[in-house]
């Protein structure tokens, strides 16, 4: 299938290869510039403003992955840079600890909290889930205030300072190189991270939890997860501010500070990694120059940076929604993936049914929702090498059918079994891995991602790497194969020329071309379509009939709910018709275009 794609002039090409080249230099750049302001001869004060915004780099970047990239709204960033900071501070000056095995304790503790804490929370949704993180924030905040052993609200004093090899790190140039390695380390594990088969899952969170499920991402692991590596980047950022600050106290781990870390994280750009570095960067220089300037302006001493604050978070989320570093990324757009896998081995395939045999089997469904009786004991089977169509009016209860079969909703009663296996009872992710794969109604992608990595996404189940591979760069191999798997299925649905482009760029028919090939992508014995004719022009409609047409004569087993009475007619085996939530009649294409009952129901009677 081919599609209308808009091709940049070539007189654009030099200037688009130009900010490739700009933007690639962009971090051997940036750790030039960090080496050179550590020889010159700045002032003491610079460097130490440095290293708090690198310090700070680190729990800014948790949120944005947290925050920016899966949706989560927190504002407990600054209580786990406490639990990093108390414990050091205390197991150093209480144990006499060297502060490198404090380090490794206190990301223990962190990590401990943060899954408890995260377990519980982040099953809510809504305002629930940053109600909730405030209010643990705070609980931690007073739990350090409270207690003796550290100190209450005076805290502890006589940290010491961080010696490597005999060498003291001191507050300055040399802790300065180990603030921003850490930092810098830490932004590249974040990128590497989000470029990966653990990466893509996570940025489909952000959309909601149906689409990641559909695709078999166990999104509670991916969200806990998430919160956990956010948290140790804070627990990290808090261990080097008690060996930077040589005293602790609970101030800086209050809700205040929390609160600050997400304004960085949004002025700098929540969804970008270098939007940390960039908000931190602004927040701490901005701060410190105010709350000299402020008071000298007013006449009066007072914390008047929050009023500016207050006034700039505004405006920038009224301008600049994406933060700061996405006007920045707009203008140096990244350079198109090299395309490396042409060698890549195939993906595993899973055995499919016998040409025929029964693949769904529908056995008197009924969903009620209180008083409304939405599905009413349907039932029809579908079988390897076949399409059939499930039609009606619109609120005949097709696509409620849809998600009792897909798990997304419970049934209140009947049965539903996948080559011969009851899944009925089980949820999506359970149901996808058994091999049922789907499309939506109202398209589900991520915006952000190209076509490529969306589509890849669907073969989420057929690859096992994880984060940690994916940051030490160990998934290549892995990552070669499914993006080789992803270009096949999206030329099986004529859009390989669409590889690279940002799928929230694409017309709504090419959207639900790249839904179809990416279910496709999962290997399924059941393909689920959920009106994937609309928006389709007359041509492309064509071309998806014969695009089912070859899936029907691999023996793929198709379940499609279309409005569009002319394909449905055409590619059809076998027709469900539904209406009010009730079993109407079935029969091939012929023999309900027959039928009265359905021509009064649905297509209209002839006059």
């Amino acid at each position: 299938m081919t599609s209308a794609v808009s091709v940049s002039p070539s007189s654009a090409a030099p200037a688009a290869s130009a900010a490739h080249r700009l933007r690639a230099l962009g971090l051997p750049a940036a750790i030039a510039l960090l080496a050179l302001l550590a020889l010159l001869p700045l002032p003491d004060f610079w460097i130490i403003q440095l290293n708090y915004i690198g310090i700070y780099v680190l729990p800014v970047l948790g949120l944005v992955l947290l925050t920016g990239v899966c949706g989560l709204t927190s504002f407990g960033q600054a209580a786990f840079v406490g639990i990093g900071a108390y414990t050091s501070a205390y197991l150093t000056v209480s144990l006499g600890l060297s502060p490198w095995l404090t380090l490794f304790v206190g990301l223990g503790l962190t990590a401990i909290s943060a899954a408890l804490i995260g377990a519980i929370t982040l099953r809510m949704s809504g305002h629930y889930l940053p109600l909730a993180t405030l209010a643990w924030a705070l609980a931690l905040f007073y739990l350090m205030g409270n207690l003796d052993a550290l100190g209450k609200y005076d805290g502890i004093l006589g940290v010491p300072g961080l010696t490597l090899f005999g060498t003291d790190l001191g507050q300055l140039r040399l802790f300065y190189a180990l603030v921003w390695v850490l930092a810098l380390a830490a932004c590249i594990a974040v990128v590497r991270l989000l470029d990966s088969r653990t990466g893509r899952a996570i940025r489909a969170l952000a959309g909601g939890t149906q689409m990641a499920e559909a695709m078999g991402v166990d999104t509670l692991r991916y969200k806990v997860g998430v919160f956990v590596f956010a948290a140790l980047l804070a627990s990290i950022s808090g261990w080097l501010f008690a060996h930077f600050q040589r005293t602790v106290n609970p101030s800086p781990f209050g809700l205040k500070m929390g609160i600050e870390y997400l304004f960085m994280a949004v002025l700098g750009g929540a969804a970008h990694v270098w939007g940390a570095v960039a908000g931190a960067g602004i927040v701490k220089l901005l701060e410190d120059q105010l709350q000299v300037l402020l008071p000298k302006l007013i006449g009066t001493s007072g914390n008047y940076e929050l009023i500016v604050f207050g006034i700039l978070i505004v405006l920038v989320l009224k301008y600049l929604p994406d933060g700061l570093w996405d006007a920045v990324a707009r203008r140096l757009p990244s350079a198109p993936r090299r395309q490396d896998w042409a060698d890549a081995p195939a993906l595993p395939v899973q055995p499919k049914p016998a040409a025929g045999a029964v693949v769904l089997d529908v056995r008197a469904i009924r969903k009620q929702f209180g008083g409304l009786l939405a599905v009413n004991d349907i039932r029809f089977q579908v079988r390897a090498g076949q399409i059939t169509g499930l039609i009606g009016p619109n609120g005949a209860g097709k696509s409620t059918t849809f998600n009792l079969i897909t798990g997304v909703l419970s049934l209140s009663g009947g049965e539903v079994r996948f080559r011969d296996e009851r899944i009925s009872g089980l949820g999506a992710r359970a149901i996808a891995q058994r091999g049922v794969s789907r499309t939506f109604q109202h398209v589900k992608m991520v915006p952000e991602m190209t076509v490529l990595e969306n589509v890849a996404l669907g073969a989420h189940l057929r690859s096992r790497s994880n984060a940690a591979a994916a940051m030490l760069r160990l998934d290549r191999v892995e990552e070669r194969t499914l993006f080789a798997e992803a270009e096949r299925q999206l030329c099986r649905v004529g859009m390989g020329e669409l590889l690279h482009h940002k799928a929230g760029d694409l017309a709504m028919g090419q959207q639900r071309l790249l839904e179809i090939a990416r279910a496709l992508c999962a290997d399924p014995a059941l393909l689920l379509l959920d009106e994937p004719a609309a928006g389709l022009r007359h041509k492309e409609k064509q071309e998806l009939a014969g695009v089912l047409r070859t899936l029907r004569a691999e023996g793929m087993a198709i379940l499609l709910v279309e409005h569009d009475m002319g394909l449905v007619m055409d590619i059809c085996d076998h027709i469900v018709v539904m209406e009010f939530g009730t079993h109407l009649m079935e029969g091939t294409p012929a023999e309900v275009q027959r039928s009265e009952k359905v021509r009064a129901a649905y297509l209209g009677t002839e006059h």
